[in-house]
């Protein structure tokens, strides 16, 4: 059983920055990969940004594709995604999740693939 804590999140201006942080619980040595979604209020959750958790991969929704960056930190265990030049449609809870075991590329952007999921962190970004 993974679990997973986020945090960072919080209230900015459009154009500001953010960067949310995920710590994940021993053991991580059956996590394949790591993701980031969100969810703003009224909407489905979507895919935000993926890393495998040997660093080979990163993945990227179109919309935050040169905005944001996804990292991880193997010897923290904590996976970050750091948001610059933030938007409001930017607003949403942010949720970390975890998946074990190998899963193909095209399939990170679908939280059905995950098994484990933080809390979730509010950002909100201001116009």
């Amino acid at each position: 059983q993974v679990q997973l804590v986020e945090s960072g999140g919080g209230l900015v201006q459009a154009g500001g920055s953010l960067r949310l942080s995920c710590a994940a619980s021993r053991p991580t040595f059956s996590i394949y990969a790591m993701g980031w979604f969100r969810q703003a209020a009224g909407k489905a959750r979507e895919f935000v940004a993926a890393i495998t958790w040997s660093g080979d991969s990163t993945y990227y929704a179109d919309t935050v594709k040169s905005r944001f960056t996804i990292t991880r930190d193997s010897a923290k265990s904590t996976v970050y995604l750091q948001m610059n030049s933030l938007k409001p449609e930017d607003t949403a809870v942010y949720y970390c999740a975890a998946r074990p075991g190998w899963m193909a590329a095209n399939s990170v952007t679908f939280y059905s693939n995950y098994n484990y999921w933080g809390q979730g962190t509010q950002v909100t970004v201001s116009s």
